[in-house]
Order: C-alpha cells, then structure tokens, then sequence
C-alpha cells in the first residue's frame, strides 16, 4: 500500500454536493481538465496510509468539479470526506516537456550557487500571476526568493537532488 505523503495533490473536498452522496472539489492542480477523466483518487487513511476512492463520474460545477464516488451514497458518507485532500500516484501525471517540472518535484532540492556553495533548499514553489514561478528557499542566509527562469536557474537535477542556480542579487546588497 502506497504511503499518502508520496503521492500528488490534486485537489481537496470541500463539502458534500447533492443529495446523494456526492462531493464537491476544489481543484488544487495545474491540469483541472484532469477531473473529468478521473477514475480514482486516494485520501489519508490511518497511519498515513493511503485509501483508494473509486470515481464514478465526474462533472465541472462552478469553479470546481463534483464526484460521485463508489460506496458514498449519503450526504452522511459525503460528510465524512469533507477537508480531505484527494491525490494521485505520480505516474498518473502528464509527461511534461524536457525542462518544466512539477512543484512537487521542486520542492526539497538543494539549491547551490555556481562554487557549491549551499544556498539552501527549496520549500515553496509560488505562482506570481507572471510567466516565472519564485522558488522559495530557505537556507543559512536565511529566506531567497530564487526566479525560476534561465538567468538564475542554471540546471536541475532531480537525480541528485540540486539545483544549481545564481545567486539573486538585491538592491542595497552590498
């Protein structure tokens, strides 16, 4: 059985939509369109475990989906899921072009400068509304906000775990 914490978020449910057991969603992803597709998500289980959830079908509603799930066939059921986040195993996901990456691959690299000096590790990845991400990373010198585009990003390497990048130089920066 698969542990919850490796798997993808894709969205969380918000409440229970209908009067037969059906739940309304929030997508939390980069690809909405992947709702109506869906056939199966997982939620937590105890002990971090994760539990299969069989998606029946799927529809948009609003600025979000709603699902109708097997087994949940009550707005008492439906009530049970309401906060949890729904995921999906990372080979559910897209291929993506050679160079884009998910967040969640992002996130806990080790970022080093052009020496290998540590700059720190990646705990966010922000969308600024622009076409460049901000990579958030925390490191000895404290926080950096690291654009994520060529002119500061040099190289990922998912394999290792790094990311090697020029370090940002900010007005009033001695």
């Amino acid at each position: 059985m698969a542990r919850f914490s490796d798997l993808v978020l894709v969205g969380r449910v918000v409440k229970p939509q209908g009067r037969h057991g059906e739940v309304a969603v929030l997508p939390l992803s980069d690809r909405p369109d992947r709702f109506p597709k869906l056939r199966r998500a997982f939620v937590e289980a105890p002990g971090g475990e994760a539990r299969e959830l069989r998606v029946l079908r799927s529809w948009p509603h609003k600025g979000r989906f709603v699902l109708e799930i097997e087994g949940v066939s009550s707005i008492d059921d439906a009530e049970k899921l309401r906060g949890l986040e729904l995921r999906i195993a990372e080979e559910e996901l897209a291929v993506l072009p050679e160079g884009s990456y998910y967040h969640h691959q992002l996130k806990g690299l080790r970022v080093e400068d052009e020496s290998g000096a540590e700059i720190g590790v990646v705990d966010e990845v922000m969308e600024t509304g622009a076409e460049t991400r901000v990579l958030v990373v925390h490191g000895p010198g404290g926080e950096t906000l690291l654009p994520f585009a060529s002119g500061f990003v040099k190289a990922v390497d998912l394999v290792h775990g790094r990311i090697l990048a020029s370090r940002p130089e900010y007005a009033g920066a001695d």
